[in-house]
Order: C-alpha cells, then sequence, then structure tokens
C-alpha cells in the first residue's frame, strides 16, 4: 500500500470556532460597525423612560365591585327579604344592591 492509495473515512471537517456567536466568524452576526456591534451593548429603550415617568396606580380594584344596582322598593316581596334572596331570586352576582 503506498500514500496515495490511502483514503480518509470521514471528510474533511473544519473545527468551528469557538465563541464567535451567528454563522460567520467575521462580524458573527452583529452587522457591520458602530455602538451596536461592540460588547456590552445595552442602550436604554426610550419609551422605558416614558412609562417610568408615569405616575403608579396602586392597589386593585374589582370592577364588578364598584357596580351598584339600583332596585326600586316596587320590586320588593317584603321589605324584611336578605339581599342573598334578591341575588337569587334576579341572578345578580357579586355586586352591591341599593334599595330606593
Amino acid at each position: 500500500m503506498q500514500i496515495h492509495n490511502l483514503k480518509r473515512q470521514h471528510k474533511n471537517k473544519k473545527d468551528r470556532l469557538v465563541g464567535r456567536g451567528g454563522k460567520h466568524a467575521k462580524t458573527s452576526g452583529r452587522g457591520g460597525k458602530g455602538q451596536t456591534a461592540r460588547a456590552g451593548n445595552k442602550r436604554r429603550p426610550e419609551l422605558r423612560d416614558i412609562i417610568k415617568k408615569l405616575p403608579k396606580n396602586r392597589g386593585y380594584q374589582f370592577k364588578s365591585i364598584r357596580k351598584l344596582i339600583v332596585l326600586p322598593e316596587e320590586k320588593l316581596i317584603s321589605k324584611k327579604e336578605k339581599f342573598s334572596e334578591i341575588r337569587k331570586r334576579l341572578s345578580i352576582k357579586g355586586r352591591h344592591i341599593v334599595i330606593k
């Protein structure tokens, strides 16, 4: 056997460049030059600064509780009728009932 008769079992494969990001070694998927191409590029979005300046509305208020249902006295069966009974009869869930 001579050298020119030898064949590889596996094809030639180049070693990958480690830690270069992207698929290429030159710009590594970072585009061209400039601020965005550099390491540690963390530019603050302008919208975040606008949001930070707005006041925070604290707490959580249930919208269903704030809605009041005004019932006229004619709809009541008796004056001693409980609110739970009125809710069942009129199928009202989770709202304040005001009788006028």
